[in-house]
């Protein structure tokens, strides 16, 4: 019987060997019913306190740390800001939008490249991939296993299959490599190329296995559990008055015991029946101020929560004011940015290149896909700062400024939007109004004198016979226009010309002299 050949590609990987085909599209590491791939895993946060907290870190640090990513995974259900916390991070980098970036502008066939990868990290399997990518942020590390569809052109990620923290383990000789963990193998196996995308943030210097935010909240975790109990027996004592009954030297043993459970009844029922010439007395507890002392802690161990994961409180804690809250985003900035560049980083590595080596070649220069995180800009400060650098003489370029603002600079012929045009008011007569509104002889649109006529007396005194005054001007010089033969002998004409202005002079005289003399009585 003949051996059945094994299929390989005829696409070589960066190094030049052929790969098997088959394996870009089947799963390596599924997981199992049982055994050490399991998806079930027995609870380890009950009863959680110094000495069981320290042996899960202990094992963990020794490369055992199942029972660690179990616990950092109960951590995010049962405490809700952590929960809500862990969540801000995550969402302020998967809720940026991916842009692709060009390997070089000029080249025709890099910006096909880049197209197609557009295509690819606009999918919405694209999209789930970044949130499962950024578990990593609180576990050290997050891995998928990507599921290639070689019978398509070009070659494509079908699926990204989220695999269980749990279901790996680091190389034990340099602590970094990670490997799926097997049933059969204690070293774990080694997992196939290209054909995963691992993430592991770098959020401080050492072993991954160590680097994960669960590690620094586990301690908060353990401390707020303690403290949420302590409270909780603490209201059961104190949260109701004390019940205190009391009966009569001759009263019988049946009547204790009915005043006795009439007692234990106001506790829960609130409401009871006693014989007559029992009473029960109400004794307000003084331990109100315990309330304080663990809340307190509850809160205090939020902050550390807080500081740990997005860098600040103001935003995620009550108590801080609307203008406080408004200097700081969700995350704080630099934090965000780390996140983003890593994931980047991430996803170039991990798909984008094989990607484009599988389709295009390994001699190519792929594309890089980035998530930008852009500054918040005082657009208010912005322009107050135009308003006064621009009249100085300061040159800035138009689109600069429309990317602070975050507008694009617009084609040539599209439509832009104008200052809307002040309506005039309708012409009147008379001195002491404002100008009339009348046709110009040179144009034919309709000018006013002044707009600002009605603001001092004399000016609207003055003008309120403009026509009149220069009317003798305009007539002389449209004569000499009109009878011109070209513009030189026009402007030649001019020097000759000599219209009458005496009665423009015989009104402004006097106007000038009352002007002269506001001046003086500073009027």
């Amino acid at each position: 019987m003949a051996k059945k050949s094994t299929r390989t590609s005829t696409v070589l990987d960066e190094s030049g060997e052929p790969f098997e085909v088959s394996f870009l599209s089947k799963e390596q590491a599924a997981p199992t019913t049982t055994g050490v791939r399991s998806v079930w895993a027995e609870a380890v946060s009950g009863g959680l306190d110094p000495v069981k907290l320290a042996s899960i870190m202990k094992a963990a640090n020794e490369g055992n740390n199942q029972e660690f990513l179990t616990l950092a995974e109960e951590m995010e259900e049962r405490d809700p800001h952590y929960s809500s916390v862990l969540g801000q991070r995550k969402r302020a980098v998967s809720g940026i939008e991916p842009i692709v970036t060009p390997a070089s502008d000029g080249d025709s066939r890099n910006k096909e490249i880049a197209a197609e990868v557009e295509k690819l990290v606009a999918s919405p399997e694209f999209a789930e991939l970044v949130d499962d990518l950024l578990d990593g942020v609180a576990k050290g590390y997050s891995a998928a296993e990507i599921m290639w569809n070689t019978t398509v052109i070009p070659w494509m990620p079908e699926e990204y299959k989220f695999r269980d923290p749990r279901h790996f383990q680091f190389d034990k000789t340099d602590g970094k490599t990670l490997r799926i963990r097997d049933d059969n193998n204690d070293e774990g196996l080694e997992r196939r190329k290209h054909c995963w995308v691992v993430h592991t943030p770098k959020l401080k210097s050492g072993l991954a296995v160590r680097g994960g935010l669960a590690r620094v909240v586990a301690w908060c975790f353990m401390l707020k559990s303690f403290t949420l109990q302590d409270w909780a027996a603490f209201l059961e004592v104190f949260g109701m008055p004390l019940r205190v009954g009391t009966y009569e030297d001759t009263a019988s043993a049946e009547e204790k015991r009915i005043l006795l459970r009439a007692v234990r009844d106001l506790g829960s029922d609130a409401a009871a029946i006693i014989p007559k010439g029992m009473e029960i007395n109400f004794i307000e507890a003084k331990g109100g101020t315990g309330n304080a002392v663990f809340g307190a802690m509850a809160e205090y161990l939020d902050k550390q929560i807080s500081k740990a994961v997005v860098g600040q409180t103001m935003t995620v804690d009550e108590g801080s004011s609307r203008s406080q809250s408004e200097t700081h985003d969700e995350v704080r900035g630099d934090i965000k940015k780390a996140d983003a560049r890593q994931l980047a980083t991430t996803v170039n590595r991990d798909i984008i290149a094989p990607f484009v080596g599988f389709n295009w070649g390994w001699d190519i220069t792929p594309p890089t896909v980035g998530f930008p995180v852009e500054d918040p800009e005082d657009i208010k400060a912005l322009t107050e700062a135009l308003e006064k650098v621009v009249p100085l003489g300061v040159r800035v370029a138009m689109s600069d400024v429309n990317k602070r603002i975050g507008f694009r600079v617009p084609d040539p012929d599209e439509e832009i939007l104008k200052i809307a045009a002040t309506p005039q008011s309708p012409p009147v007569t008379g001195e002491g109004n404002r100008a009339h509104a009348q046709n110009c002889p040179s144009c034919g649109e309709t000018h006013l004198a002044s707009a600002h006529a009605d603001e001092d007396a004399l000016i609207s005194e003055a003008i309120g016979h403009w026509e009149a005054d220069v009317g003798p001007v305009v007539t002389t010089i449209m004569a000499a226009a009109k009878s011109a033969k070209s513009y030189e002998g026009f402007l030649a004409s001019l020097d000759e010309i000599s219209p009458d202005m005496s009665a423009m002079a015989e009104r402004m005289a006097p106007l000038l002299m009352k002007a002269r003399g506001d001046g003086d009585l500073d009027a």
